[in-house]
Parts: C-alpha cells; structure tokens; sequence
C-alpha cells in the first residue's frame, strides 16, 4: 500500500499557486484494506475514502473502460494491481496527471511538467474523448489559468470538437454543468470558459440562450463592440473586476438574453429585450438547477437595467417603484450586487471600460435617504393598511425628487465654474 499526492495540488505547487485541496491516490491496496486502518469510505461510483485525522479525500488507483454514453458510461477497475501510471494514464490533461511520492519525488509519465513549462493544456490521450465532461473541465482550466498565458492546444480543441459531433455533451446532467460553471464564474476572466465552449460547438448545446447572442447587432451608437455576444462576456468579465461575487457574474452573463429573440428586420434595436430575458432566465436556469438567489438576481437585472442605466431620466416615481418591485427595503443585501451588476454592464462596452458609474451612488443615496422615513406621523393620522403604504410611497417620491433636484443643481453650478 502507497500513497501519492496527485491532480491539482501537484500542478499548482509547481506553478507556485496556493494548494487548497489534497487529493492522494492508493497504489496497492482494497476497500478493506482501508476501512481496516480508519478511513471513511465516501466515493458512490469507485471507492474514494476519508483520511481518518486530515479528512482529506484518497482514492484507490483505478482505470476505465468506456461501456456506453456520457460521462457515467464507464466499466472502473480499482484492483490492487492497478499501477500509478495506469491511474494517471485516465486523466484529462497532462498538467493532471502528475504524483509526488511520500518523499516528495515528482511521477510525471505523460510529461505535464513540460506542458507546464510551454503553458499548454493538453490531453493525456486519446481516451480523452470518452468522457464529455472533460470538454467543460478544459474550458475551465483555460479561464483559471489565462491570466498565466495557458491557451489549449490544438489537438485537444479538436478532441472536444469531437465529443461536441458526437452528440455526447447532451448525456451531461445539469447538476455537473453547473458545478464546472459556478468554479469558472470564480476564475478572474470567466468569458474565456463561454468563449472556449463556443470555439468547440458545446456553449450551442449547454447554453443555446448565450450562443444564440453572438452575431447579433445592437446600435453603435451606444455599442461600439457592437455585437450582442461580444458585449455580453465584455459585461461578464467587468462584473469580474468589480465583484468576487459569482451571483452578480451570472447575473451579468444573462441580463440580455432577449436580444436574441428580437426578429432580423427590428435590428439594431431591441425593444422589449428586458422582459424576453426574464422569460428566458427562467428558462435556462429551470434547465441547469440553478440555485434561487443567481436566478432571483439575474431577473432584477434583466428587468431593470435600463432603467438604472436611465436613473437621471427617470420621473422620482418611476424609480421609487422599481425599488419598490425589487423589495430593496426589506433585502437591503441585494442593492449592492444589483447595481454592481447594472454598473457591469454599463462598462462592458469598447471604450467605457474604465468609466464612471454615477447612477449607482444616487441610488444609494436615494434609498439611505428614504430609510430614514419615520412611520409614526402616518400612525399617529389614523392610516390603516394599505393607506400607510402609500403614504410611506408618496414620501420616498418627495425625498428621490429633492435629491434628483440637488444633483441637477450641483451639476449646472459645476459647469458655470468650469
């Protein structure tokens, strides 16, 4: 029975990244053999065991054989025979599949450490094909390591092309598209994960209502990118830079899905996008499970980005009422990453990247101010109900149109001084 350190946290020490998690491979030994000495066993599909003390998760060396589609359509061997570089030998890329001993010697058979050197990701074999999941891991790693200048190589990017043709990424259940999608929200320019899934034909599969944005035009005007799908992951990658948040991302990456439904003769314009996006968030995130509190804010943001972009423009009524429908006062968190997410997208336009976002500060003041609304006086008149709620209403009006009113005014004193 021997133990070696493997996949990621190899990789990322040579890199000189911070190691997060452990994984260890078990040469040698059997299920028994490991509940023997302590360890919990956890893996459903081959055996993956609990380090008794570290808790840190070791499997038992194995190897697949491909018996029918998907990437759960695998015959696994994980007899004690089964040797570290057959083990290595199954998994995706060459910078994966690498081991370091319990002396620290580095196991590298399939030569990751030179693919490491040259900034490569590339598959460890042509078994690579067998399993659909490793297009989206791929693409993944490729928007977690750009900033390091890692591009995929180009027989690789042929591979996943393949299992794209083959029809295979459809056998792929929504939970583990969006357990690879939510690790790349959380890379520093996740456009690259959309953009690598384009390259190979699966975002047409996976994300039909973002493929679909590509090609489509928008004003120039205020679009000098033009293109709806290259604005789109402009916005997705600004909302990476203002926020670590990975709900104000996917909030970002879908807030204009309904530009792709507007018919060819109504181009550049797109009236009514806001509601078609609602309509096809719910969509995509009922497809994929996504989890409540991403697709409750990718809908505020669909609906109401124009008008926050707008804000000036707005009677003080209107904008009460979008605070109002978005229940700011109750769930003051949301503010934040919403306007965030609006200011994303504002940003994610050629030329405006580093531009101000002034709308966001007056609507914080606007709520911080209308906060302040004593009820009392509304209680001590003898409202009731629904008379209360109106009242309280008409005073958030009055206070967003003094502010709106300060704001002008500080504006025209300001270009008289200049």
């Amino acid at each position: 029975m021997k133990t070696y350190l493997v996949g990621g946290a190899v990789r990322d020490r040579l890199l000189g990244l911070t190691v997060n998690e452990k994984d260890w491979v078990v040469i040698g030994s059997s299920i028994e053999e490991m509940l023997a000495h302590g360890y919990q066993q956890v893996g459903k599909d081959f055996p993956v065991f609990l380090h008794p003390d570290t808790k840190e998760e070791y499997a038992l060396a194995r190897t697949e054989r491909k018996t029918g589609r998907g990437y759960k359509g695998f015959a696994v061997d994980f007899e004690p025979t089964v040797s570290l570089r057959d083990d290595l030998l199954r998994r995706d890329l060459t910078i994966n599949a690498m081991a370091l001993d319990e002396t620290g010697n580095l196991i590298d058979p399939y030569q990751g450490t030179v693919d490491l050197s040259k900034k490569i990701l590339r598959h460890v074999s042509d078994a690579f094909v067998e399993d659909p999941l490793r297009v989206l891991r791929v693409a993944r790693f490729a928007a977690r390591f750009h900033t390091l200048g890692f591009i995929i190589a180009n027989e690789t990017l042929e591979l996943m092309k393949a299992i794209v043709n083959q029809g295979e990424m459809e056998e792929l259940v929504a939970e583990r598209v969006w357990i690879e999608t939510l690790k790349a929200l959380k890379t520093e320019q996740p456009s690259v994960y959309f953009n690598v899934l384009k390259s190979c034909g699966a975002l047409k599969v996976l994300f039909p209502e973002v493929d679909k944005l590509f090609g489509i035009p928008q004003p120039e005007k205020y679009h000098p990118e033009i293109d709806t799908g290259v604005h789109t992951m402009m916005v997705l990658d600004q909302a990476a830079r203002l926020s670590a948040d990975p709900v104000v991302r996917w909030a970002a990456l879908v807030h204009d899905l309904g530009k792709g439904e507007t018919p060819p003769d109504l181009w550049p314009k797109h009236h009514g996008h806001e509601a078609l996006s609602v309509t096809l968030n719910k969509k995509l995130s009922d497809r994929l499970r996504i989890p409540k509190d991403f697709s409750e804010l990718a809908d505020l943001v669909a609906k109401n980005h124009g008008k926050v972009h707008k804000v000036f423009e707005l009677k003080a009524s209107t904008l009460i009422d979008m605070l109002n429908s978005i229940n700011i006062w109750r769930n003051i968190n949301r503010l934040e990453p919403f306007l965030l997410a609006c200011e994303a997208d504002s940003r994610g336009r050629s030329g405006y990247e580093d531009s101000d976002y002034p709308q966001a500060a007056f609507i914080k003041e606007v709520v911080e101010a209308c906060k302040m609304i004593d009820v009392k006086p509304f209680l001590d008149k003898g409202l009731q109900g629904g008379e209360i709620a109106e009242a309280i209403r008409g005073a958030r009006i009055k206070i967003a149109n003094q502010l709106k009113m300060k704001r002008m005014n500080q504006s025209g004193s300001n270009k008289q001084d200049q």
